[in-house]
């Protein structure tokens, strides 16, 4: 049997941040903006910016997560996870997620390049 391999590495800037304590743990749920940048038709550079939504939980591999803020730089990996639920309209909702093994607090923010 062949082994299966679950693993997502990003680089990106911080969005929304919601640091929640769970028992005697706290937890990190954010989003994180990654770009991708081309030409177009026309030549001109095209930024498209994909959100994703991340979830950590304190312990090893993880910064101090009062330092997470919107803008901030970070550099994630981890595993992805679909997740379904039932929304409070009562409709059925999923959401992709990204759960972090590793997090590392950058300098500084990253600038989308310029074309």
């Amino acid at each position: 049997m062949e082994q299966q391999i679950n693993r997502i590495e990003l680089r990106g800037n911080v969005g929304i941040v919601h640091l929640n304590q769970v028992g005697e743990n706290r937890v990190v749920r954010f989003s994180l903006a990654t770009n991708y940048v081309y030409k177009g038709r026309d030549g001109q550079g095209v930024v498209e910016t994909t959100w994703h939504n991340i979830t950590a939980w304190e312990g090893r591999g993880m910064p101090d997560f009062e330092k997470i803020t919107k803008g901030k730089g970070v550099h994630v990996w981890g595993r992805v996870r679909n997740s379904k639920y039932t929304g409070q309209d009562g409709l059925e909702k999923s959401i992709n997620e990204v759960i972090a093994s590793n997090l590392e607090i950058e300098d500084s923010s990253y600038s989308v390049p310029q074309s």
